[in-house]
């Protein structure tokens, strides 16, 4: 039997990540800062399905031991500091949690000399603005805040070790993927959980920031499932992952109002409170190799993808009310 570890595996990928390879019938093992933390692997139903292991990230030698012990086939990393907002506030936290673990897990199989693939996280964060072709592989990079510097640190560790010590390790650029389980201090669930509250009476308006900057998101149990595929080929090569499609704020406010039957403009206003210090203006991918070399094209619409966590959303504040 594969055995797969993961760290951040109470995450919204790592929960994700968790259940999809437990349905292909691997032992998992998660890892987590605090095993009583595990709401997403309930929501999910998969939370006596694997083994959880508490475990210090920032500690090499219990990396170290963790790796040793386990002796996974698989080893992902989705944990580290996740917010580009916080990132400019922890700067220092955020740079050693997205990098150190991702050394530390890549030092850990070079001195056991294990047999195993490594997937790691990255972001598309890393390029800053993008063209309005999108951004591939080979793209350059230009990061706009501490978490973007942070994940272009552990990329090139990644490429370093790959190429250095003859390492399956590949890297996951991945734009922006989203989903119920998605933490409410994401725009995007802020944007739902309000919209729900609304329609419930319990909220009478919306504050937000800049509305005309534009991302490219995606479902994340979609790109999940691209993790697992990079781990199939034959040589380790890393890979951008979007839907290629890019959709301005404004827009995705209006998308999850009208699922509600409600204009947006009545309960929406502007605060420059919330305009994020070196914000991307405009966010694409360009996911060709993806889709020639892993036969991976998304396929969940934004639209579906909103109503999906709109539907989640207003039957948890009803069951709960």
């Amino acid at each position: 039997m594969t055995k797969a570890l993961i760290f951040g595996v109470t995450g919204q990928d790592g929960a994700f990540l968790a259940k999809r390879l437990i349905e292909s019938n691997e032992h998992v093992y998660g890892v987590t800062r605090n095993i009583n933390n595990y709401n997403n692997l309930k929501v999910l139903n998969i939370h006596e399905k694997l083994t959880l292991k508490e475990c210090n990230v920032l500690s090499e030698k219990e990396v170290t031991e963790l790796i040793s012990w386990i002796k996974p086939n698989e080893i992902y990393f989705l944990g580290g500091q996740t917010s580009v907002g916080e990132s400019f506030l922890a700067p220092v936290e955020t740079v050693q949690s997205n990098t150190m673990t991702t050394l530390y897990i890549l030092e850990a199989i070079r001195r056991t000399k294990l047999n195993c693939k490594f997937y790691n996280a990255a972001s598309s964060e890393i390029y800053g603005n993008t063209s309005v072709k999108g951004a591939n592989e080979t793209s350059r990079f230009d990061p706009m805040s501490p978490y973007a510097v942070s994940k272009i640190q552990s990329l090139d560790t990644v490429r370093l070790y790959r190429e250095t010590y003859d390492i399956y390790a590949v890297n996951g650029i991945l734009f922006n993927h989203e989903s119920f389980l998605r933490p409410e201090k994401f725009v995007t669930q802020k944007i739902i959980l309000s919209a729900t509250l609304i329609k419930l009476g319990k909220l009478d308006a919306l504050e937000l920031g800049n509305l005309n900057i534009s991302r490219d998101w995606g479902w994340a149990p979609e790109f999940v499932d691209v993790m697992k595929c990079m781990l199939q080929l034959d040589d380790p090569e890393d890979f951008v992952i979007g839907t290629g499609t890019a959709t301005r704020l404004e827009d995705y406010v209006r998308i999850v109002f009208d699922y509600f039957s409600l204009d947006y403009q009545n309960y929406i206003s502007v605060n420059d409170n919330y305009i994020r210090l070196n914000d991307i203006t405009y966010s694409k991918s360009d996911p060709s190799k993806a889709s020639e070399k892993l036969n991976w094209k998304a396929s969940i619409k934004l639209e579906q993808a909103i109503e999906m966590m709109c539907d989640y959303q207003m039957e948890k504040l009803t069951i709960f009310k």
